[in-house]
């Protein structure tokens, strides 16, 4: 049976706190692994920009003892270059782990605050994200 318009707000509340909660987590995750993943890429982009002459000329000493244009300009072309198959690698990483966490199972539907007696995904599947639940073996995920 459907709830009062109050009851409702409050249970929405409740919901929308949920989601976004488990929405940070999965979006913070995904930070922390595209970072870890993408540092070199990072780490040879920013030197090969910091010691081109053209970009910021920086006066450090191995900019100006190591790495020339040519060089910084190989570096930049490098780093780009490694991006897109880490890239690759980093979504590879943060969707087996999404699986294997069962991160996308937290997120509520808006029925739960809607209706009355609807009981929460997580209870029905045996613990908070179906985490207790072992997997289910049928289903089978490409990436």
């Amino acid at each position: 049976e459907p709830r009062s318009a109050w009851c409702c707000l409050a249970w929405t509340l409740v919901v929308v706190t949920m989601n976004s909660l488990v929405f940070f987590i999965n979006l913070l995750l995904m930070f922390v692994i595209f970072t870890v993943v993408l540092l070199p890429t990072i780490v040879v982009v920013y030197f090969g920009f910091q010691c081109h002459s053209r970009v910021l000329h920086s006066a450090a000493r191995y900019c100006r003892s190591i790495l020339d244009d040519n060089s910084s300009s190989a570096l930049i072309i490098l780093g780009f270059v490694i991006m897109s198959p880490l890239i690759v690698v980093a979504m590879a990483i943060y969707c087996s782990l999404a699986r294997r966490l069962h991160l996308f199972m937290c997120f509520q539907p808006y029925s739960r605050a809607v209706y009355k007696g609807v009981k929460w995904r997580w209870y029905e599947e045996g613990g908070l994200c179906s985490c207790v639940k072992g997997w289910n073996t049928q289903v089978k995920a490409w990436v």
